[in-house]
């Protein structure tokens, strides 16, 4: 693969606009799919996102958008899926049938597991659409979409099967806000990814317990030996926790005041259920969804991962955060 063609974005999030921005900031022109019509009627009208991220401003002659999203694709050779992991099943769904993926670098952006499947989105990929490994993607990194929009210096990964596609994606967004390395732990970089959130979450459930820095430092060390642990036994490689795209995101994830994540997490520490919760952040915290997906596949693993099961009984069997913290810290 010499080039990466047409680019395409899927999605018209905070992340997706994120992702946009960066693109554009070397590539002369996007493809963007954005489900909803009055979304991209309102980018027309105003010249930015009327929803998500929305100071930033686009050329909008650099941009074709689309509410089809298998003629986005068709007319794209790269696709960056920045689609929340609830929604990917539904919106890929549509391209169930045709071949339109055929022969195009796919990558993920995707912050979570597939919901239910409990795998995530490059085995989806390559499970549902046939798509070789070569041809699949990750991008992931410590990189909060609203410090891209602040044009703040920002930290992403490219990882691939095939590190000449890596480094072709890699250098495509490389740019004064944004610094970019590469890799070949796909799979460890997307457990990575859903993990922090998780561990987000329960950074936020003890600081609505009004426990202090001193612990969170010990919870994030924690935090990352348990990270280790499962991505050693569910994807073993040689790698080091202490890289960007695993230690790096999971401290942005779990200490930024961007993190819904964390924001969740503060707000059931403070006394809100997890719907009330959920019902006023009015965003999506992929850590909810990501809880319950390990929890699953870890029946089959069966790795210790008390931090991960801790956020699961909290968010779905309602253990009280108080006492889960004080039975979790018991294992530290």
């Amino acid at each position: 693969m010499s080039s990466l063609g047409k680019i395409a974005i899927l999605g018209g999030g905070t992340w997706a606009t994120a992702l946009a921005k960066i693109v554009l900031m070397n590539e002369k022109h996007i493809n963007w799919f954005i489900r909803r019509d009055d979304q991209i009627e309102g980018f027309y009208k105003l010249g930015r996102n009327p929803s998500y991220l929305t100071n930033v401003k686009f050329n909008l002659a650099q941009i074709t958008f689309y509410s089809n999203i298998e003629k986005a694709i068709k007319d794209s050779d790269t696709i960056i899926i920045a689609i929340p992991s609830p929604y990917v099943k539904q919106y890929m769904r549509k391209i169930w049938l045709s071949s339109t993926l055929k022969g195009k670098f796919v990558v993920s952006a995707v912050k979570g597991m597939i919901p239910n499947d409990n795998i995530v989105v490059s085995e989806y990929l390559m499970s549902s659409f046939k798509i070789p490994q070569e041809y699949i993607g990750v991008i992931s990194g410590p990189c909060h979409a609203e410090e891209v929009a602040l044009e703040r210096l920002s930290f992403l990964t490219v990882a691939s099967y095939d590190t000449t596609r890596a480094k072709l994606l890699s250098d495509a967004i490389r740019s004064r806000i944004l610094n970019t390395s590469v890799s070949d732990d796909v799979v460890g970089i997307e457990l990575a990814a859903v993990l922090k959130n998780i561990y987000a979450i329960i950074a936020g459930v003890c600081s609505g317990l009004q426990y202090g820095d001193n612990f969170q430092a010990v919870l994030m060390t924690h935090c990352a030996k348990e990270m280790k642990t499962l991505l050693d036994a569910i994807a073993p490689m040689e790698r080091s926790i202490c890289e960007q795209h695993y230690l790096g995101d999971m401290l942005v994830t779990g200490y930024s005041q961007f993190s819904r994540n964390r924001t969740l997490g503060t707000m059931i520490g403070k006394g809100y259920s997890v719907k009330t919760a959920q019902l006023e952040m009015e965003m999506i915290a992929e850590g909810y969804y990501g809880a319950k997906c390990i929890h699953e596949m870890n029946n089959h693993f069966k790795v210790d991962i008390p931090i991960a099961q801790t956020a699961y009984e909290i968010l779905y069997e309602k253990l009280r955060p108080q006492t889960a913290i004080d039975e979790l810290i018991k294992k530290f």
